[in-house]
């Protein structure tokens, strides 16, 4: 009956997630998956206690059987811009924007999990785990852009409402990931996890039709035709796989050790979105690394301590790690370029010049009582946004570095738990230039909570 539930809510899941803008914490993925991994900052993957926890390592399958999950977490955002005053305001072939200051809209999101193994034998198990991770999110209402529509010609400077002069701008990307999982024990402290992940993802984009000069279709029509698949498209979806593998080893009865690497999830084109994203609208997700080493230093007190590393390989995808400068060698962005693939939408296309990440957690765990656990947690990050790369990432201002956590979990009478956890990602700015304009600044910040419940039992 238990599997027959979780087999009627996945449905329901999907859609939620795949329709509700998702967060950026490191980078855009979420800084844990699970309640109780999220509680302490993402730290803990070498102690799995729920079936969640093998979106963290497809080992966790063998020491969670028999267990459901089922969480929901309510997310906020807080997301502005600046820019300064221009000394040139649009002239000598400059695109400047405002100058603005703008808070984006949408602040609050919600976004559930599902996960539960299965043991097969004494030696392996089964189990699926259900989440969003990763997205992006920005709704920029007002503002303006300026610039010359023929360069030296004898047509005025003109201004236009919003962003990037296409009225209000934004993104909207959503990622939802099923993982099916197999795990082994090869041996009393050796266990191994295999986990087919199945991927899909929405996104929308609007008000970037300024940038329609700027495209590989614009510049192979030789400027006479604009493209149809940048902007103002609505929301389309894309679908695809990769793999997952984890090893968990006991190291002793004090201390466990936990790898686990998720392989770049290839996915099918955003062909709505063709001109906008490097090669004709390509936008995998990338690889990443997790490791955690739990010590618990007295087992007859219930306190362990966790230290986590995760390592995410942004600049892999094209769309996501080429950088703005690309642009400047397509044919029709006036800089003596010739390269059109170059141009938004081509093999080469610019991108919003990510770097890779690497974010290190640190987490504890006490268990105060036999019904009751407590857990905090601190996490840190370089964020992935260059200053040379801010005006593309106006519309993706992930800049986020450091995770304060708290959580808990209830064991109640009925033997279900019931757990909490608590995240404040502290206010970061990333400033630089205006890649259109070197006499404007631009600068960006953002800050986040995150409250999350999850109810499990078996």
């Amino acid at each position: 009956m238990q599997i027959k539930r979780f087999n009627q809510l996945i449905s329901t899941l999907a859609l939620i997630i795949i329709t509700t803008p998702l967060w950026a914490t490191n980078g855009y993925f979420t800084h844990g998956i699970g309640t109780k991994n999220k509680a302490m900052a993402g730290a803990g993957i070498a102690m799995p206690e729920d079936p969640i926890a093998i979106a963290n390592n497809p080992a966790a399958a063998l020491a969670t059987t028999g267990k459901f999950d089922l969480g929901i977490s309510v997310f906020s955002p807080s997301r502005s811009y600046q820019t300064t005053a221009s000394q040139i305001n649009g002239n000598f072939g400059a695109f400047t924007i405002g100058p603005n200051d703008i808070e984006s809209d949408n602040k609050t999101f919600f976004i559930p999990h599902a996960a539960g193994s299965r043991q097969l034998s004494d030696e392996s198990a089964i189990g699926f785990a259900f989440y969003g991770r990763g997205g992006m999110n920005t709704t920029w209402e007002g503002g303006t852009a300026s610039f010359d529509p023929d360069g030296p010609g004898p047509a005025p400077v003109m201004t236009l409402p919003g962003t990037f002069g296409g009225h209000a701008a934004g993104v909207d990307l959503s990622q939802a990931m099923l993982d099916l999982t197999y795990a082994r024990s090869a041996g009393e402290n050796f266990s191994w996890g295999i986990s087919l992940v199945l991927a899909a993802q929405a996104f929308a984009a609007r008000g970037v039709g300024s940038f329609a000069g700027f495209t590989e279709f614009f510049a192979a029509s030789g400027g006479t035709a604009f493209p149809s698949n940048l902007t103002n498209n609505g929301h389309e979806f894309s679908f695809g796989l990769g793999g997952k593998f984890g090893i968990q080893l006991e190291l002793s009865e004090a201390a466990s050790f936990a790898i686990s690497y998720q392989s770049r999830l290839y996915m099918s084109e955003f062909d709505d979105y063709a001109d906008l994203f490097a090669e004709n609208g390509d936008f995998d997700i990338p690889a990443n690394l997790k490791a955690g080493l739990t010590f618990r230093p007295n087992t007859g007190r219930g306190l362990a301590f966790s230290f986590d590393v995760e390592h995410t390989w942004f600049s892999d995808v094209d769309a996501v790690g080429n950088p703005i400068s690309n642009i400047f060698a397509c044919p029709t962005a006036g800089r003596g370029g010739t390269a059109v693939a170059n141009c938004l939408g081509g093999a080469n296309g610019a991108g919003f010049g990510w770097d890779d990440m690497t974010t290190y957690k640190f987490g504890v765990q006490w268990n105060s009582s036999d019904d009751l656990t407590w857990r905090a947690g601190f996490s840190h990050g370089d964020q992935p946004i260059p200053g040379s790369e801010v005006t593309f990432n106006i519309l993706a201002p992930a800049t986020p570095e450091d995770h304060l956590t708290f959580g808990f979990s209830r064991v109640m009478s009925s033997g279900n738990e019931l757990s909490m956890a608590l995240m404040y990602a502290f206010n970061n700015s990333v400033s630089g230039s205006n890649s259109f304009d070197p006499t404007q600044s631009i600068t960006f910040d953002m800050d986040q909570f995150e409250v999350e419940f999850s109810y499990g039992w078996r």
